[in-house]
């Protein structure tokens, strides 16, 4: 089921009059919340890999093999990877980073 239906019928049951520690309820929060934890967990290992990769780039454009020459070890020892890093500077961080599409694609401060 859609999360959008379950926290309808949720809600639903909550408007109705059931309460929040009916057995019902319990199970469609822990359903909706299922994850909840993990992706917390990826949010901060991002956090903490942001300066890192952010701080190394300037308004020369540069590929990601180059700059994952420049933190490889520091982003490394903090569990992530090359593909954590382009994931993060194509889907996250669009408002302080310029991708210039390409082969291969570059990177730059905006």
């Amino acid at each position: 089921m859609k999360k959008a239906t379950l926290e309808a019928i949720r809600d639903t049951l909550l408007d109705l009059g059931v309460n929040d520690t009916d057995p019902m309820v319990v199970e469609l929060n822990a359903e909706l919340n299922k994850g909840a934890e993990e992706k917390a967990a990826r949010a901060t290992a991002y956090a903490g890999i942001h300066d890192i990769v952010v701080d190394n780039l300037t308004d020369t454009p540069v590929s990601l093999n180059d700059l994952w020459g420049e933190i490889e070890s520091e982003v490394t020892s903090k569990g992530m990877t090359k593909h954590n890093v382009q994931y993060a500077l194509n889907n996250l961080w669009q408002d302080e980073i310029v991708k210039i599409v390409g082969k291969p694609n570059t990177y730059r401060r905006k």
